[in-house]
């Protein structure tokens, strides 16, 4: 790589309005993604070295260093050290994607009503996508999760477990998207909905109804999509959410009520 050829068609960090708002090294690292995004890089090719980094962009040493441990943070490159070492491309993993993009959504108040109605858009369109394009593998793990819980909990603590099971059934769901950026979404609410469950308490009282309800809406859903019936499928789906959505509405009120009275 020529550094004169890579320096004309780079803009400089100074050009972008936003620029002055933020750190040095921060623009840099913005500057080293929009290289690697030009170039096609892929997971495991070579990024140029720090002296090259440093001629490139025309900034000190320490700011390419900390550029570069922005970047490794958010598991953008990987850097090793020794022998045949440097900085290549990475790959963020799903759940670290998710867990950052979590980290956002942790001081915004998400509320149930939030979740459901982007669940509500998704989830019954992934579903009836999904009708007739599953193999008897995935078949078979959706039916055993269906079938995992065959009586209502008990107590407070196998009533979380049911709703944490709930929730990895539909993120199972959405790990067999064609679309990724639907499987993403999906996996992201299932993910805080689970983190919902947890902090707010919404297991504290065991809800038969809402067992009966999902279960019997799971078993039938795997059967829509094994039948390959797309409509049967996202029916489903829908009636299952908005069920899901009034029943734990209900069920947030109720421990609300117990917090405040206690």
């Amino acid at each position: 790589m020529k550094n004169n050829a890579a320096q004309s068609s780079e803009p400089k960090i100074t050009d972008a309005p936003r620029a002055q708002k933020r750190s040095r090294p921060v623009q840099v690292a913005d500057q080293i993604k929009h290289w690697v995004v030009e170039r096609d890089l892929r997971k495991g090719d070579k990024l140029p070295n720090e002296a090259a980094m440093i001629a490139q962009f025309g900034v000190s040493k320490g700011t390419v260093r900390e550029a570069m441990r922005i970047l490794e943070a958010q598991g953008l490159i990987v850097t090793k050290t020794g022998p045949g070492g440097g900085s290549a491309v990475g790959e963020v993993s799903k759940e670290r994607a998710i867990s950052l993009l979590g980290n956002y959504f942790y001081f915004k108040n998400l509320s149930l009503s939030d979740i459901y109605q982007l669940r509500k858009l998704l989830e019954p369109e992934l579903v009836a996508n999904l009708a007739g394009t599953l193999d008897e593998e995935t078949l078979t793990e959706l039916r055993s999760m269906a079938h995992q819980h065959p009586e209502p909990a008990k107590t407070p603590e196998e009533e979380k477990q049911q709703h944490i099971s709930s929730l990895v059934f539909h993120a199972r769901l959405a790990d067999a998207a064609e679309n990724e950026l639907m499987g993403f979404v999906i996996s992201f609410m299932a993910r805080i909905l689970s983190d919902l469950t947890v902090y707010h308490r919404l297991y504290a009282a065991p809800n038969k109804e809402l067992w009966e309800r999902g279960r019997r809406h799971q078993i039938d859903l795997v059967d829509a999509l094994e039948k390959g019936e797309r409509s049967r499928a996202r029916d489903i789906m829908m009636s299952h959410m908005e069920g899901a959505e009034r029943m734990m509405n209900v069920q947030e009120m109720r421990i609300t009520r117990q917090f405040m009275t206690e």
